[in-house]
């Protein structure tokens, strides 16, 4: 072949060469544009499904705080806690609707009200005790099915012919509205959709991320140190070295079975509690955060060990003043995957009990409550179609939860990051 003959069969080859090199950069320009589109619709999805769990709808009514009505039989505090209150809010809607009359529509007519309204009434009263006897406009949240109709998400079916008269001819005199769901933000679980809120599930979750990292982080940090700067080279750091590894593969569902037989079974430790969730998480986690912390470690220059030592640092100074600070970036990577694990899990926090149905919201470690992705297991599994837009919104929450937390532990990793 000659020079020309061969350098036109180069030039050819160079080109097939950048030809591919383009259609591998077009693949991965598609792979990543697919991606990005799949993440969106699954956000605007779940995004669109919750959004009427932010709002809901409340009616207007004149409430009349009749003594006979509400019955106390004794004054104070204590006889307006006791007092019926049921009795007055159908008072004040045969007051509205004075043609109702019969007791299955008076009984359709008060059941357009929420279970909540008659607590509503109790704490206004309890907080302003000068009501009893007068008169008031008082906004009253209705009840889920009332509250999916005018939304437009239910159909009459759920509602009667009556009930959707009464509804229709409020809103004509301008006494029902459409609100912020504040209660859905500041409450915990209940029965009732319109009552159920997510505040009890974000503090439980947030407990159980804090005995979390207390425990994984420096456990993790300091395993990882020592096995990297310390420990001898022998077929027990081998062992040991696989196990970690083994670890970090074994279904989470396992920690939870060894958090039910160590911590409850054996330590007796309060059921459903962030403390137990915390600590079956930080075993759960701690594999995760060993294996990043020790790459940290490893990755840092040697000169920086040989510096230190050659100005008389001991290897304990060495590790803990110049080699943990520099890995330290990489030590939060570990933490941030293993605590993004660790919040969206549901398995090992049911086998410990976490499943339980908590209204109050917890105050410590040691409080019973739930964490938000077994709230979302819950309320995914309710019949009534008001918690499906609650399960979407809980959803929501949570990864609002992970980002917030993402953001922060990204914040400190770039703090502490020094280059070289």
């Amino acid at each position: 072949m000659t020079e020309n003959g061969r350098s036109a069969a180069l030039r050819r080859r160079i080109r097939r060469r950048h030809r591919a090199e383009r259609r591998f950069r077009l693949y991965g320009a598609a792979a990543i544009a697919g991606a990005v589109l799949a993440l969106c619709a699954l956000l605007v999805s779940v995004a669109g499904r919750a959004l009427p769990a932010f709002f809901e709808h409340r009616v207007r009514l004149t409430v009349r705080f009749d003594p006979e009505l509400l019955g106390a039989d004794e004054g104070g505090a204590a006889g307006l806690a006791r007092a019926n209150y049921g009795a007055v809010l159908k008072d004040a809607l045969r007051s509205r609707f004075p043609e109702v009359t019969g007791r299955s529509e008076t009984r359709a007519l008060a059941s357009l009200l929420s279970v909540g309204a008659s607590f509503e009434l109790r704490d206004r009263a309890l907080a302003d005790p000068s009501l009893v006897g007068r008169s008031e406009e008082v906004w009253l949240l209705l009840t889920d099915q009332a509250d999916l109709y005018l939304k437009g998400a239910a159909d009459a079916a759920s509602l009667s012919e009556a009930q959707i008269g009464w509804l229709t001819a409020l809103r004509a005199e301008g006494r029902i509205e459409r609100a912020f769901a504040t209660r859905f933000l500041r409450s915990g679980d209940s029965r009732e959709p319109e009552l159920a809120g997510v505040l009890g599930a974000v503090l439980g979750s947030f407990w159980t991320l804090v005995v979390t990292l207390g425990l994984s982080f420096p456990v993790g940090a300091a395993a990882a140190l020592y096995l990297e700067e310390f420990a001898p080279r022998n077929r027990l750091t081998d062992w040991i070295e696989v196990n970690i590894s083994n670890l970090a593969a074994i279904p989470s569902v396992v920690f939870g079975l060894l958090g039910l037989a160590l911590f409850l079974n054996a330590f007796e430790l309060p059921r459903s509690a962030p403390l137990v969730g915390g600590m079956v998480l930080a075993l759960m986690t701690l594999p995760t955060i060993i294996i990043a912390a020790r790459s940290a470690i490893r990755a840092v220059p040697p000169s920086v060990r040989e510096a230190a030592l050659g100005v008389g640092a001991s290897p304990m100074q060495v590790a803990l003043q110049h080699v943990l600070p520099l890995a330290l970036p990489g030590v939060l990577t570990g933490t941030i995957l293993g605590m993004a694990r660790a919040l969206g899990e549901t398995a090992p926090l049911l086998m410990i009990g976490m499943v339980a149905f908590i209204v109050d919201v917890p105050g410590g470690v040691t409080d019973p409550a739930t964490v938000l992705p077994v709230q979302i297991f819950l309320w995914a599994d309710s019949p009534e179609r008001a918690f499906l837009a609650k399960t979407s919104a809980a959803i929501v929450v949570l990864l609002a939860f992970l980002v917030t937390m993402n953001l922060a532990a990204v914040w400190l990793r770039r703090r502490f990051e020094r280059r070289w």
